[in-house]
């Protein structure tokens, strides 16, 4: 359930915090602007020749930014590396389109890594954990000193080196991107796309290319939520977005947790054809979520789990306090989504016990509570 490690790429030419805004008026069909480069993609650590080169070629004196073209609003951890001691400090909150310096004035390390997560609310992190190091974070905003060694409270996760490049005005920075490449304006209509299937309206599919169908959905989200027609191009508007999917709504599934703890759920849905389940999503104390259920499924199953710091199972009278019923379903430790359901254990797969969810009324909302 740590957070994804997507793929960071340092892309030189684009060296401006661009906060790129929803333009009407884009054809329906895919046009990708596809930017490519002459350096290839950095998603691993370069020989140590390279990180000399890049030493002597970039003076180590300015500040470090990260920039977001992915869909997903996420939260960035880094690690230094530096004479035999690694911290860590997270997290840092980037929105698509979006750039945060994460250390300022001159870098001296001898490595910097990166960790990143996607919200809780996206469900399992889209992109799997790629990284060669292993290093410790916590749940919530942290500054950990010796990171290799982990304490009560803390989690390991794999980081990333990265190789950020100079831009012109003398700072350092390096992209996280995911497969489809967007740029800017892209990965910032992507992702309100993104937000706006979450919460139950249909902007798909999901690709950073605007026409009706996204401008009818993001229309019926503002009149909805008594929006301002202008309050897409508002800097905080993933922040009211996010409010919205964290709140009980009439359609669809929401879950919401009443308990002081972190609670951690999966869903399964039949189509008729297969049941598949996926998860985790992370619900905080007090918030609700929705998660995403494509087309019309015969029947949703529902299982969560009240956890600790650690992820370790909450015990309330010396049982778990989880929320499932008598349907056995294909999960593991991890991110997962599995259409297969038969022979769990055989496959490597834990078996956990789901409940029917009604969602015969349109709109269904479990909240879940300490006994």
């Amino acid at each position: 359930m740590a957070g994804l490690v997507p793929a960071i790429r340092d892309l030189p030419g684009r060296d401006k915090d661009v906060d790129a805004r929803h333009k009407p008026g884009h054809d329906e069909r895919r046009k990708w602007r596809r930017r490519r480069t002459n350096f290839a993609d950095l998603t691993m650590a370069l020989p140590a020749a390279a990180l000399a080169l890049l030493a002597s070629a970039a003076p180590a004196r300015a500040d470090l930014k990260l920039c977001n073209r992915m869909s997903y609003v996420v939260e960035a951890a880094i690690g230094i590396d530096d004479k035999a001691t690694t911290a860590t400090r997270g997290w840092f909150r980037i929105d698509p389109a979006a750039c945060r310096v994460v250390m300022q004035g001159k870098l001296t390390a001898e490595r910097i890594l990166l960790n990143a997560r996607a919200l809780g609310l996206y469900g399992a992190s889209p992109i799997p954990q790629n990284g060669s190091d292993t290093l410790c974070v916590a749940q919530d905003n942290f500054v950990i000193a010796a990171a290799r060694q982990c304490r009560t409270g803390q989690t390991p996760a794999s980081f990333t080196q990265i190789m950020p490049k100079e831009t012109d005005d003398g700072n350092l920075v390096a992209y996280l991107a995911e497969d489809s490449d967007y740029d800017d304006e892209q990965a910032r209509l992507a992702a309100i796309q993104r937000l706006l299937v979450i919460a139950g309206y249909d902007a798909s599919p999901i690709d950073g290319v605007d026409g009706p169908k996204t401008q009818s959905a993001l229309a019926a989200f503002l009149k909805s939520h008594a929006l301002a027609a202008d309050a897409a191009q508002a800097p905080n508007f993933f922040t009211l977005m996010i409010e919205a999917v964290q709140a009980p709504s009439p359609t669809g599934l929401t879950w919401c947790n009443d308990t002081p703890y972190k609670i951690m759920a999966a869903i399964a849905a039949d189509d008729g054809k297969q049941v598949t389940s996926r998860g985790w999503y992370r619900i905080d104390p007090g918030k609700c979520l929705h998660p995403d259920v494509a087309g019309q499924p015969r029947q949703v199953f529902s299982f969560a789990e009240a956890v600790d710091a650690d992820n370790r199972s909450i015990r309330v009278k010396d049982k778990p306090l989880n929320w499932g019923g008598d349907r056995q379903l294909c999960t593991r430790e991890n991110k997962f989504e599995i259409s297969e359901q038969g022979d769990c254990a055989t496959r490597g797969f834990a078996t956990t016990g789901f409940s029917i969810v009604d969602m015969s009324g349109g709109g269904k909302t479990l909240r879940f509570a300490t006994p």
